[in-house]
């Protein structure tokens, strides 16, 4: 078997437009698979080309809603049972992340529940991007290969030549993924301390730090209602920075998020492409990971390293 077609790569629904680019880059056709829905909401998945003896790449964010999740099991179910060689999860956005201990009493852990299900549906390799919590990658019992938003991010932030620039995060927990993007960029690094009234509503913000005649980057792992990032530009204009600008990882921005970026004094909200956005938000710049995913399944499939992937 050459090299060419040793391996084939498929996409679920909602992650197709990705996949597209993973495969121009790769300069392979997207495989052919169909996704039959019933009248009850139920659907199935079926392979259209043999997968036997081929290594897969199953290219879908687990993004809400919970569709896109079985979707993926399914399509990993139906591979093992249509004999390929190999079995490989291409998960940009890792949903249900966030729930990675046991905060409080009775309480699911659903990032590990996720894995488990992806063990046993068969998977032989994770490739996905900025978890939530690094620790997530030892809820797995095969190669997890994480990459960083980072490799595509940092690039953007140095073409705008900003000078005083500082480097935030929107809270204490993002501290680690901040100052490592403040150590790269050579500037300062400013913390916010957050206390929430619950579950998507910031209540309070205090800054750590000195932003006063300052062009502040937000950075983030995730933007999910954009109540903490909106309220930690509004907080950081009153202290006297002279811009705001936030780059995260992960386009969440469900609810009420779009209209709130938008009246924020966020000059601009920068992500990858890990999860559509179609809401109309001139604020909102999506740059695309594709070609960092497409290097790292060739490597992957020739065995090669892939620390070249990143960049910090």
């Amino acid at each position: 078997m050459s090299e060419e077609n040793s391996f084939l790569i498929f996409s679920g629904t909602k992650s197709r437009y990705l996949a597209e680019k993973i495969c121009a880059s790769l300069g392979c056709p997207l495989g052919k698979l169909v996704v039959t829905q019933f009248s009850d909401g139920e659907f199935s998945v079926s392979y259209e080309e043999t997968v036997r003896g081929r290594d897969v790449f199953l290219v879908q964010s687990t993004f809400p809603n919970s569709d896109n999740l079985m979707e993926l099991l399914l399509m990993i179910d139906a591979a093992k049972r249509a004999s390929a060689r190999t079995i490989n999860a291409v998960i940009p956005y890792f949903g249900w992340a966030r729930q990675d201990r046991k905060d409080k009493p009775r309480v699911s852990i659903g990032a590990k529940l996720i894995a488990d299900l992806l063990r046993v549906a068969g998977i032989n390799r994770l490739i996905t991007m900025d978890l939530h919590a690094d620790q997530i990658q030892g809820f797995f019992d095969i190669p997890v290969d994480h990459l960083y938003a980072s490799a595509v991010i940092l690039p953007y932030l140095e073409s705008l030549k900003l000078d005083n620039l500082v480097i935030a995060s929107p809270d204490v927990g993002g501290s680690k993924r901040a100052n490592t993007y403040a150590k790269y960029l050579g500037c300062p690094l400013v913390l916010c301390n957050k206390t929430r009234a619950r579950a998507n509503e910031v209540e309070s913000m205090q800054i750590i730090g000195e932003v006063e005649g300052k062009n502040v980057v937000l950075v983030d792992d995730m933007v999910d209602t954009a109540g903490t990032i909106a309220k930690a530009a509004d907080v950081m204009i009153a202290a006297g920075a002279k811009s705001v600008r936030a780059c995260a990882s992960h386009c969440v921005m469900s609810g009420p998020a779009s209209e709130r970026v938008d009246n924020s004094s966020l000059e601009e909200i920068v992500f990858t492409d890990s999860i559509p956005y179609n809401n109309n938000c001139p604020k909102v710049k999506q740059l695309s990971v594709a070609e960092m995913f497409a290097e790292t399944i060739r490597r992957v499939e020739s065995n090669q390293s892939i620390s070249s992937q990143y960049l910090v």
